[in-house]
């Protein structure tokens, strides 16, 4: 799927998106945790990669200590892009594609991935890790969040055609890019919260 397609396919319902999950209130408190802990341990300028509305990229920026981290938030939809900018105009936020991200090299200390992999078909996922790979200094990390099924397998996503993952399938092209998997979870979703598929992230270091 082209990135063209997902940015009209997220356009055409970012009015939608946001109202269902375009607040980090809404967000579950197990992922606010999991991510929370990844930015703790992470140093070094952030990159929120497909940052939607942009709440995570505040979240990312604040933390328990409001303003504390260099955060940019990127994304494929101006209409995402536009949104961001004005709900937190403190934060850089970017349009563009994660096949060329405008950073130079090693520049970068964490890249967040939440649920923004999931849209990219299977056969283009390396050439993305291996860009994601290239503005990581050695030593940085990287946390991927994604609905964990079979991998591989495409199923009908409430925008656009999506692909489960597994931990291990995802930390075999990891390892491909230059990435060490250190860390796992995996766990069902519960009532309330915006998804309803199970859950699984995977963190790793850059070699």
């Amino acid at each position: 799927m082209s990135d063209g397609k997902i940015a009209a396919e997220y356009g055409a319902r970012a009015e939608e998106y946001i109202a269902a999950a375009g607040s980090i209130e809404q967000m579950a408190d197990a992922d606010r945790a999991v991510i929370g802990e990844w930015r703790h341990g992470t140093a070094g300028r952030l990159l929120d990669a497909g940052c939607g509305p942009g709440h995570w990229t505040q979240f990312l920026h604040d933390g328990d200590s409001p303003g504390s981290r260099d955060v940019l938030g990127i994304d494929l939809s101006a209409e995402f892009i536009a949104h961001a900018g004005s709900q937190y105009p403190q934060l850089t936020f970017v349009r563009g594609s994660f096949a060329e991200l405008p950073l130079p090299d090693a520049s970068l200390g964490g890249i967040l991935a939440w649920y923004s992999l999931i849209h990219t078909p299977p056969e283009d996922l390396p050439a993305v890790l291996a860009e994601f790979a290239r503005v990581l200094a050695p030593g940085g990390s990287i946390l991927v969040g994604f609905f964990d099924g079979t991998p591989r397998e495409r199923f009908s996503h409430a925008v656009t055609a999506a692909y489960y993952w597994t931990p291990d399938a995802l930390a075999e092209i990891l390892d491909d890019a230059g990435f060490t998997p250190t860390a796992s979870e995996q766990r069902a979703r519960v009532e309330g919260e915006v998804s309803i598929r199970p859950h699984a992230s995977l963190t790793a270091t850059r070699r």
